[in-house]
Formats: C-alpha cells, structure tokens, sequence
C-alpha cells in the first residue's frame, strides 16, 4: 500500500491496525482469564506513546507498563484512564504526583514506603523479588520485610508481586528461566503463607507468553512481541519445536512500525571518488548517488555506514561512505534512474522487498529492539491503518520437514 500524503522528509508510519491485531492474538493465545499488560516505554518502543496505547487498548490490552513518570503523565494528558503501571524508579519527591496520577509502581525499597506512610497516601504498589536477573528486586526475606512494612501502613495495598526472566529470549534452553519460575513461585507462596494476598502475580514477558501460554499467571507483561516482533530467532525456533510436539499454535505477529525518507537529491560522481566523511568508500567506477535526510541524529546508526541497504524503487541500494549527523548517501547506479523527493524506505516493504528490523540489527551488531527504540522522537510518527493479512515477515519459524 502506499504511504498516506506527508510533507516530512523522514518520517515513520504506525499501523495501528497491527498494533491491535497482535494484542488480539495474545488473547487468543493466552485466553480471557490472563490480564495483559504492554510496555509502552521508550516512546512505546519507537512507536510514539500515545497512538501505540491507543492501539493497544483498541485491541483489548488491560493496563499500559510504562518506565518514567513522565511517561505516565503523557498517557494522562492524553485523556488516557486505564491503568498504568511504573517499572522503573520513582524518586521520593516525586510520589505524590505518582499518586495524584493513579499509577501502580513498582518497589524494593524501604525509603519508598517510609515516605509515602510519611505523606499519608494511599497506593498500588508491586513488590519485585529478585529471581536471578539481578537487577531491581530483593531476595526473599526482605521481600517478607517489606510486605510486612507495608501492611503496616494504612492506605498502602501490597497488590502485586513480580520479576523479570534473564534468559528465556537467547536460548532454546530454558533451564534457567525455569530456575527463575520456581524461585518466583516459592517467593510467592511465602508471601502468601506470611498472610499477604498477592492479587496479581506477573513474571512473563513476550518470549514467555509464547512458549508457556499454559503456564499460570495473573498478568502477563508483553514486551517487543505486541510490536508484531519475534523476542529471538531463538524464540522462533523453540515456539515451533514446541508446535511440532504439540504444542499450541504460535501466533502471528504483525510489525506496526515502517522507517521512510524521501531524496533529497540525486547526483553522478566519477570513478574513484571518495564518498562521505573520512572518504572509507571510494568509487570503482562512475557512480550515480541518492542523498537521503537521515542519520545517526535520527536514530539511523552510525555502524549501518558501508553494511546497510534501503528500497528504492523496490530495489536494494547498499549505504556508501559514514552515516552523518542527519545525512546518509545510498548507491543507485544500477536500475532505473530515481526522482527527487521520491519515498525511500530504511525499514519496512517497497514492493516485493523488505528490510527486517532484525536485518538491520545484524548489520549494526545489535538487537532489533533498539534498532526501533532508538529512532528519535524528533521523527514524525504517522499513523496508518493497512489491511490484514497473513503474508507476513514476522510469520512463525518453520522447522525443516
């Protein structure tokens, strides 16, 4: 389909349409008694906050997770009442507003506690147990000191418990996230015997929803996989491994976000001209160059100089000489000759071909969630709505027959 009338020179599109078709099949996948919940942070991933929540609760998610408060704020400002959930930390000077805001939060702290007992506000909070990632969390006895603190204190509800899997998206082997599941569940049923009430358990991300859809849990915290993403090749592989014994279906999953420019000019250079800073790409024979308005200041990055292609005119152009600031310069000798300002697309379909965020991942030695995180939010973010289909990039990974 082709991109909606825009006047930006480098800009993204949203398929909203995808955004909500992925939470509809994590429904369908996890079933109706599983509350699910999407990390829109990191301007939801590169997907901009407000049209990505707006998608997602269209396609029937239950609460938004956010990292900041500010986040928070934006979906509140935006007229946006579901719940919100804070992942990251909450300065003490600034849990009233969280309060003010009606988000859950996240704590593993004592100070937090003390402060909002000392401010007399009540709260959500959500007690993350150490498991094995060793990032937030406490292990298990001052987890049960801390239930206790805020049992102690009136207006303070201990509503949730969670963790977070270290290593269930790298690997077929699952042993340690095993290790993990059975070192949350014991923290819970602890809590439990303590004479705590855990409402809500949650400790599965995107790559755990797809391999355990079974397993039970009272939330669900889905990550890169609402994005229409697979977490890992691994991933892929071991959801059908697990589809060849048997297993559930995996799902389909839809990207929503395609990366697009326009030529901002096009020029002939002769054999054997340096192309870009540093000239690390020298011409082997007269060449015609496109040049794009985009860059590393863009979130295009810098590594892609000499690896990367583009679409253009639904052909492959490889990425001459460095990534600059806020310019990059593609090779279009062979194939017809391109227009000014014609649409070029850095990720996503043109045609026939298409440019895989984890594609550009490997090209600049990193994974594909920052390759979407990382686009500036200085990128206008325009929403379209595409078709359904199944045709899809993103389809489950098949096993040889």
């Amino acid at each position: 389909m082709d991109s909606p009338p825009t006047h930006h020179a480098t800009w993204c599109e949203i398929d909203t349409a995808a955004l909500a078709e992925n939470i509809r099949g994590f429904r369908r996948h996890l079933g109706p008694q599983v509350r699910l919940s999407v990390a829109v942070k990191a301007n939801a991933y590169g997907h901009g906050l407000v049209p990505a929540a707006r998608a997602f609760l269209a396609g029937g998610v239950d609460w938004l997770c956010v990292h900041a408060l500010a986040e928070a704020r934006a979906l509140r400002a935006a007229g946006i009442t579901a719940p919100v959930y804070v992942l990251g930390p909450i300065l003490l000077a600034d849990l009233a507003e969280a309060v003010a805001l009606d988000v859950r939060f996240v704590v593993y702290n004592r100070e937090t506690i003390d402060h909002l007992a000392s401010l007399g506000l009540p709260a959500r909070l959500h007690l993350k147990i150490e498991t094995g990632n060793h990032r937030q969390g406490v292990e298990l006895p001052e987890a049960l000191a801390l239930a206790a603190r805020i049992a102690e204190v009136p207006g303070l509800v201990l509503e949730g418990v969670a963790s977070h899997f270290a290593n269930i998206e790298d690997t077929t082997d699952h042993r340690y996230a095993r290790y993990q599941l059975g070192r949350f569940e014991e923290a819970v049923s602890a809590l439990r015997q303590a004479g705590h009430a855990i409402p809500i358990r949650h400790i599965a991300n995107s790559a755990a929803a797809l391999l355990w859809p079974d397993h039970p849990s009272d939330m669900v915290r889905l990550g890169i996989g609402a994005y229409g993403l697979w977490p890992s090749k691994e991933t892929h592989i071991a959801a059908a491994l697990a589809e060849g014994k048997g297993g559930a279906d995996p799902i389909i999953l839809r990207p929503g976000l395609a990366w697009k420019t326009r030529i901002a000019q096009v020029k002939d250079v002769p054999e054997g001209a340096a192309i870009g800073y540093g000239g690390t790409y020298v011409t082997s024979r007269p060449t015609r160059l496109a040049i794009l308005p985009v860059g590393y200041a863009d979130g295009y990055d810098r590594g892609l100089g000499g690896l990367a292609h583009v679409l253009v005119g639904g052909r492959r152009a490889a990425v001459r000489g460095r990534v600059c600031m806020n310019i990059i310069m593609v090779d279009v000798t062979d194939g017809p000759a391109p227009a000014l300002e014609e649409e070029v697309v850095l990720l996503g379909h043109q045609g026939d071909a298409h440019i895989s965020a984890d594609q550009i991942a490997s090209w600049a030695g990193t994974i594909h969630y920052e390759v979407v995180a990382r686009i500036a939010e200085g990128v206008p973010r325009v929403e379209v709505a595409h078709p359904l289909t199944t045709a899809t990039p993103e389809a489950p990974y098949r096993l040889p027959s």
